[in-house]
């Protein structure tokens, strides 16, 4: 056994091949102890094959002698013909045995048998294909799997992106690009860094490089929302450019504007700029693995500081200045005070008003107003009479 280990396996879903012949394979990304990020490709038959022999490995872990000692998770034998419906129903078995096997103890988790199953092949990174042959068809698992098992997203068309300039790639785990290239998107992250797929290649790339076919605005990207959501840093960033914010670890902040390239505007007190989405966290969020992995990671390139950007799109992307986040921002805080103190003056009238009598100071009889000199003068004259 070496030092080589998988911290986590994750189903993506499966893609429907022609070639050589019509079949199916399920995606795996797969995270490394050295905080690299592969995606493999098995078919089910080689999967329950490997199955088999990691049970004759551990016969006592696989319940071979004694059924209540098994810890190895079960896995259907593959039927006489896998079809596409037998495919598709079998995604939360299998999501559910990769969760199980990689929590299992080191001496079955990490032992050289499941380390080399999902090792990069030669054929992973370079997948048999023929231009004669219609591109397979990928069908993503969808986030919420857990709950719905058998729900999938497909038969999908990947979203296509076009680099918009040259990008060298500084980890095993992305791939370069060259201004022009015309990339699959299989997976967007918020944090910037989208899982993309170019010919026989495959990696991460900023997503500030890659532009849509059909015009330079993202549908996707939401609308500013100045009454903010809840965030905390959880890793110190010193701003580079004068529209960024330095914060500490520890820090509370609220998100008023999600960017598809990573870079969130967020709001400290009444002051905003950008901050790096993957060193935030949800107020009340528990951190995860893909948290303490992302610490080591830098973040992705801004779509400002991106040079010589050679775009296909005559018109611009839409971008809001940074005074325009102030401007609404403080005019959308200074409402709700107003409201609150509107609310609260109408809270004491309600108070006033509801207070019991026995509550409530006593009036004062009033005092009638003094008479007149010439008032005085007239009535002692007609009492003479």
């Amino acid at each position: 056994m070496g030092d080589t280990f998988i911290r986590h396996i994750e189903l993506l879903g499966y893609e429907k091949r022609f070639f050589p012949s019509q079949h199916y394979v399920y995606m795996f990304l797969v995270k490394w102890n050295d905080l690299s990020e592969k995606v493999v490709y098995r078919r089910f038959t080689e999967i329950y094959e490997f199955h088999k022999a990691l049970k004759e490995m551990f016969p006592i872990e696989s319940g071979d002698i004694n059924i209540e000692n098994r810890i190895i998770p079960h896995l259907p034998a593959p039927k006489w013909f896998d079809g596409q419906r037998s495919t598709e129903n079998r995604q939360g078995t299998l999501a559910e045995y990769c969760y199980t096997l990689i929590n299992l103890p080191h001496k079955i988790s990490r032992c050289l048998h499941v380390v080399s199953f999902f090792k990069v092949r030669h054929d992973d990174m370079n997948p048999v294909t023929d231009s004669q042959i219609k591109k397979p068809e990928v069908f993503l698992l969808p986030k919420d799997s857990k709950k719905n098992p058998t729900d999938i997203t497909g038969p999908i068309v990947l979203q296509t992106y076009r680099a918009i300039a040259d990008y060298e790639k500084s980890s095993t785990s992305e791939m370069s690009l060259k201004a022009g290239d015309m990339v699959d998107v299989v997976e967007k992250s918020e944090n910037g860094w989208w899982f993309c797929q170019l010919k026989n290649k495959r990696g991460w790339v900023p997503a500030a490089y890659l532009e849509p076919m059909d015009g330079p605005d993202e549908s996707e990207e939401q609308e500013p929302n100045y009454a903010g959501e809840a965030y905390m840093v959880w890793k110190s960033y010193t701003a580079v450019e004068e529209d960024e914010l330095t914060l500490k670890e520890g820090d509370t902040i609220e998100v008023i504007h999600k960017l598809l390239d990573g870079w969130w505007v967020i709001r400290k007190d009444e002051t905003t700029g950008y901050y790096p989405a993957m060193y935030l966290q949800k107020a009340g969020e528990v951190n995860t693995s893909v948290k303490s992995e992302q610490r080591n990671r830098s973040a992705p390139p801004r779509r400002s500081t991106i040079r010589n950007v050679k775009s296909i799109h005559k018109q611009g992307r839409k971008q809001i200045s940074q005074e325009t986040y102030r401007r609404n921002s403080k005019k959308y805080i200074q409402n709700q005070r107003n409201l609150r103190g509107n609310s609260q003056n109408k809270a004491n009238v309600i108070v006033e008003k509801n207070e019991p009598e026995g509550n409530k100071p006593k009036a004062q009889p009033a005092v009638p107003p003094r008479p007149s000199k010439d008032l005085i003068v007239n009535r002692c004259t007609e009492s003479t009479r």
